[in-house]
């Protein structure tokens, strides 16, 4: 079952990311970009991801979107992981640093997110990612909108 077509509702952000890692859920972005849910605590996630040559760019090396995802995953997750039932979020700012190129060589990678503040409208969350040898590859602040969700 994927994330985009099950019913959450009763869950809190938590037990949904929970879901994630314990398999019973799919985020399709994940399977796409070839990248798991590997780790979860309230406030904190850890992303595996094998970067290929699906993914590179015409320059011969992976594309800075794919360290974009990875890290407003983890920051958008890291935010999932604090949500009451009813409540979702949204990205309002994703701020990227890219600090060492990455290739199909690079993985497994490791992408953390955590969460820097969190009120009640507003969340800040911060994400790194890394290679295998723990060299930082790119870094990102985030933004993200809390609302409560529509009932139907």
């Amino acid at each position: 079952m994927t994330a985009a077509t099950s019913d959450l509702t009763g869950l809190d952000g938590l037990a949904q990311v929970q879901a994630i890692l314990r398999g019973d859920l799919k985020a399709p972005i994940g399977e796409t970009l070839a990248f798991d849910l590997i780790e979860v605590e309230r406030g904190r996630v850890v992303f595996e991801g094998r970067p290929s040559r699906a993914v590179y760019n015409p320059i011969g090396s992976v594309h800075g979107g794919y360290a974009a995802t990875l890290l407003d995953t983890a920051c958008g997750c890291a935010v999932h992981s604090t949500l009451e039932v009813g409540e979702g979020f949204t990205t309002l700012e994703l701020k990227v640093a890219y600090h060492r190129g990455m290739s199909d060589t690079s993985g497994p990678v490791r992408c953390e997110g955590t969460i820097a503040s969190r009120g009640r409208r507003v969340a800040f969350a911060e994400a790194r990612l890394v290679d295998r040898q723990g060299r930082l590859c790119a870094s990102a602040t985030s933004t993200l909108l809390i609302f409560p969700l529509e009932r139907p």
